[in-house]
């Protein structure tokens, strides 16, 4: 199955076979907390890869592991947790936000994919109290799966970019919608914020993750994770900022 925008500029093609109901996803942003959260989830549960997603008219990266080349954006499930991942390594710049967010939106409505997650980091200004994970949901997903989640919701602020145009159509269809955020630092990946994430995706999903040798895989691809973090400042400095939000 796949899902393609209809809108004129940077297209997305996402292929992939028999995605769960439900979707968390992480991408090439600032701090690189949700790529690495994700990243980590489908690395330490060994999620099956079922699918990618390709991007024409947008300048993309192939990443490699051990001369093995990878797609930048690649879709992984797990059956038993119920679970499908959407580990994005591509920065999106704010200017195809729609067309991918289009693309995401077309792809859930042909593979039955009822909710989508998305873990994101943000730099804000903020006391060390408020190193926590907030929520930013459409009513559907708040009555769904934070009833019983201690998860405070955001304050008063606005998202924009990609996670803008998810949210947004998330409140225009049956699409249950979250984009679950904490405040990130400079360093890349930001790993504490990593943390905060994946601890609120277990107690919302009901996930048993052993958070203990984050610190160990992060050092591993750290160099990697440095090289995407420069990558992403040269865009973002281009494009100018991308995913802001203010409490």
């Amino acid at each position: 199955m796949s899902g393609e925008p209809r809108s004129a500029g940077a297209s997305f093609r996402i292929t992939a076979e028999n995605p769960q109901e439900t979707v968390v996803a992480g991408f090439s942003q600032f701090g690189l907390a949700g790529l690495t959260a994700v990243d980590y989830l489908v690395d330490r549960l060994e999620f099956e890869q079922v699918g990618h997603i390709t991007a024409d008219q947008l300048p993309a990266i192939t990443p490699f592991e051990n001369g093995r080349p990878r797609h930048h954006t690649r879709v992984f499930s797990h059956e038993e947790a119920g679970l499908s991942v959407l580990v994005g390594e591509l920065f999106v710049p704010a200017w195809a936000a729609q067309q991918f967010s289009e693309a995401v939106l077309e792809w859930t409505e042909t593979g039955g994919i009822d909710e989508i997650a998305v873990l994101h980091g943000v730099t804000i200004l903020h006391a060390p109290e408020e190193h926590q994970v907030f929520y930013v949901a459409t009513d559907d997903y708040r009555d769904h799966r934070l009833a019983d989640a201690e998860i405070p919701a955001m304050g008063k602020g606005f998202l924009d970019g990609m996670n803008a145009e998810l949210v947004a159509r998330g409140m225009e269809s049956d699409l249950r919608t979250a984009v679950l955020v904490t405040p990130v630092h400079a360093q890349a990946p930001d790993v504490e914020a990593a943390i905060r994430l994946l601890d609120a995706v277990q107690s919302i999903y009901d996930l048993e993750i052993d958070t203990g040798p984050l610190e160990e895989f992060a050092t591993e691809v750290q160099g990697y994770y440095e090289d995407l973090a420069e990558r992403l400042s040269e865009r973002a400095e281009t494009e100018g900022p991308e995913g802001r939000m203010y409490m």
